[in-house]
C-alpha cells in the first residue's frame, strides 16, 4: 500500500501547480449519488435521466458499487446515452453477491446490441471502483476494478449527455437492491486545451491499476 500512498502524494503535490499555472476550460467534474431504490425497477420503466452536463472528446466514469444486494439474481445496470444518437447507448451490468457478475454491452446504429465482455464469477470487486474511459481516438475501455477487461474498443464518436438505472427483469421480480448508493463521477475533457489538466484522468487510471493488483495479490497470499 505504500506505493498507493506515493502516488497519492505526488498526485495532492502537483495538482496545485497545474490548477495554479494551467488551466483547461474544457475539464468538467460531475458526482451524482443513485439510491438503492432507483435500481427497482425493469428496464421498459427506467426514466433517462439528462445529465447538467455533457462529457465529449474525452472522458471518464468511475461507478462506486456499494449497494446491498435483496436476492441473488438482482442487478445494479447503468446505461450510458449518446448525445447524437439517443439509442446509442452503453451499458454495465453488476450483479449480486456471492457471484458478482459483471459485464458490458454497447449498442449502435450498425451493430446493434453486443456484449462486449461477459464475466459470471468474480467479475467485479466491492472494494474496488470500476472505471470505463473512452477517447475519440483511442475508443471504449473498461476496468472492473482489478484488470482491464475491455480496451481500445472502436465504437465512433460517443459523447454522454444522460444515463439510466434499472434491475430487474420483470415486474413481478422482487426487489433487486435492498439498500446503499451507487456514486458515479463523470469526468470529462479536451486533452488539445491543455495536456496537463488531464492528470487526474491519469492519477485515477493509474491508482485503479494499482488496487486492484495489491487486492488481488493480497487476496491470494
Amino acid at each position: 500500500m505504500k506505493y498507493v500512498f506515493l502516488i497519492l502524494s505526488l498526485g495532492f503535490f502537483f495538482t496545485p501547480v497545474f490548477a495554479q499555472e494551467l488551466t483547461n476550460p474544457s475539464l468538467i467534474i460531475n458526482t451524482i449519488e443513485i439510491p438503492a431504490g432507483e435500481f427497482n425497477t425493469i428496464l421498459r420503466d427506467a426514466p433517462v435521466i439528462m445529465l447538467d452536463d455533457v462529457h465529449a472528446v474525452s472522458w471518464q466514469v468511475t461507478i462506486d458499487n456499494n449497494l446491498l444486494y435483496a436476492n441473488p439474481n438482482g442487478n445494479a445496470v447503468l446505461r450510458l446515452y449518446d448525445k447524437e444518437t439517443p439509442d446509442e447507448f452503453i451499458e454495465v451490468g453488476m450483479g449480486s453477491q456471492p457471484d458478482h457478475k459483471f459485464w458490458v454491452a454497447v449498442q449502435t446504429p450498425k451493430e446493434g446490441y453486443v456484449v462486449v465482455h461477459k464475466d459470471l464469477d468474480r467479475g467485479w470487486y466491492p472494494q474496488a471502483k470500476s472505471i470505463v474511459s473512452f477517447t475519440d481516438t483511442a475508443g471504449l475501455t473498461v476496468n472492473n476494478g482489478a484488470r482491464i477487461v475491455v480496451t481500445n474498443l472502436d465504437i465512433g464518436t460517443f459523447v454522454i449527455d444522460s444515463y439510466s438505472v434499472y434491475g430487474m427483469e420483470d415486474s413481478t421480480d422482487p426487489p433487486a437492491i435492498n439498500s446503499g448508493v451507487m456514486i458515479i463521477e463523470f469526468l470529462s475533457g479536451d486533452p488539445a486545451k491543455n495536456t496537463f489538466a488531464m492528470l487526474p484522468f491519469y492519477m485515477a487510471a493509474a491508482i485503479g491499476i494499482i488496487v486492484g493488483i495489491l487486492f488481488l495479490t493480497k487476496k491470494r497470499s
